[in-house]
Order: C-alpha cells, then structure tokens, then sequence
C-alpha cells in the first residue's frame, strides 16, 4: 500500500463517520486523528511537503469543530490553573 492510497482510505474512513451520531463518531475520530501524523510523516517521505499541506487544511477543516473545542477547553484548563 502507498501512502496516497493510505491517506484516500483514511479521508473515506472520515467521511464515513460524520453521518453518525456524535456520540459514536468520538471514539473512532480520535483514533483517526492519532493515526493522521503517522500518514502526514509517510505522506511527505515519499512526496514531499505540499501533499502534507495540503492533507494538513483538509484534516482541520474536517475536524475544525473538534479542534475548536479542545483549543477552547486547553484555553479554561490554562487559565484556571
């Protein structure tokens, strides 16, 4: 498998999970996001850096929600403290 056909299977395997409910789609979301910078690093090993930039816009704007809640949630944590 190359790493084009890994990161096409991994932005399905997004899409296939925003038309569940939400209280099904956090567990397998935050496996792909773990899993999102090991494809970015295998991404530009073998293509370089725009393939990376480009995967980078698309993986915030499909978790753009998600990130904006942990960004704010780190923010009350920090400030809190």
């Amino acid at each position: 498998m190359t790493s084009i056909t890994a990161m096409c299977i991994w932005a399905l395997a997004t899409m296939g999970l925003s038309p569940l409910p939400i209280r099904y789609q956090i567990l397998p979301g935050a496996g792909l996001l773990l899993v999102l910078p090991i494809l970015l690093i295998w991404l530009g090993r073998d293509y370089g850096a725009l393939p990376v930039v480009v995967c980078i816009f698309a993986a915030v704007s499909m978790f753009r929600k998600p990130l904006i809640a942990l960004v704010l949630g780190l923010k009350r944590w920090i400030t809190r403290t």
